[in-house]
């Protein structure tokens, strides 16, 4: 299924973005990715590459309108659609409560979180809709789902990406368009150091297993998903 289909990943450089990008490679998929730091990216590529993989990579700020639709616009000319958007780029922020969040902090996470997603998720969207055919998968949070103590703004952001594909969802359902929100769960990634520097990394699942879900909802022909927020761990895969 994924021959030749055009999946483009946010925060494509490490992490769940780097894994979902190798894997849908491996499986036929022409693959582009974004982030903000250019040896990530290359890294990426080279790997794909060497496989004999299809990938573009693209430096932006995804909270750039600007820089969005001009990667989007590259996207489809040279690869004619995107047939995929997963939406895993995202930053943590300041871990605290929220009367002690400093407002650049505040700014920033919405920037990138909610901004950069909408930014992505609306240039994409306009080119799915004239074809009446799309799948976007975006990451959320168990925090976006019920709020907690201490994850301030990062909380609120995933609160604001569940609520925007919600909307989206019932706005392209006429057009064959899916829209999916995951919460992958506790997962080994430079984020979750961040968020827990105590936790041993060997007890958690790999990036892979994430992306191994993504691939799954992606090829999924089932039409009840749309529109739903699921965990990973409610999925029939294998986690490792």
């Amino acid at each position: 299924m994924m021959n030749n289909k055009v999946c483009l990943i946010t925060g494509g450089g490490r992490g769940i973005g780097r894994a979902t990008a190798s894997l849908f490679s491996d499986k036929g998929a022409k693959v582009a990715i974004c982030a903000r730091s250019p040896g990530e990216l290359r890294g990426v590529a080279k790997e794909i590459e060497a496989a004999g993989g299809k990938v573009r990579s693209f430096q932006i700020d995804l909270a750039s309108q600007r820089e969005v639709i001009r990667m989007v616009e590259q996207i489809v000319s040279e690869w004619g659609q995107i047939d995929f958007l997963i939406n895993n780029a995202g930053v943590l922020g300041h871990r605290g409560t929220l009367a002690t969040t400093p407002p650049e902090t505040w700014e920033e996470v919405m920037r990138i979180n909610l901004n950069g997603t909408f930014f992505v998720t609306q240039a994409v969207v306009r080119k799915m809709i004239p074809r009446r055919s799309g799948t976007i998968l975006s990451l959320s949070s168990s925090v976006g789902r019920k709020g907690r103590a201490g994850w301030g703004a990062y909380s609120v952001s995933k609160f604001g990406l569940e609520g925007m594909m919600q909307c989206l969802a019932e706005e392209v359902a006429a057009f064959g368009i899916r829209v999916i929100t995951l919460n992958p769960e506790a997962t080994r990634s430079k984020m979750r150091a961040l968020a827990y520097p105590k936790e041993d990394p060997k007890t958690l699942k790999k990036p892979q297993a994430v992306a191994e879900a993504l691939l799954y909802l992606a090829e999924s022909e089932d039409l009840s998903l749309h529109g739903t927020s699921l965990n990973l761990s409610e999925l029939p895969i294998h986690v490792d």
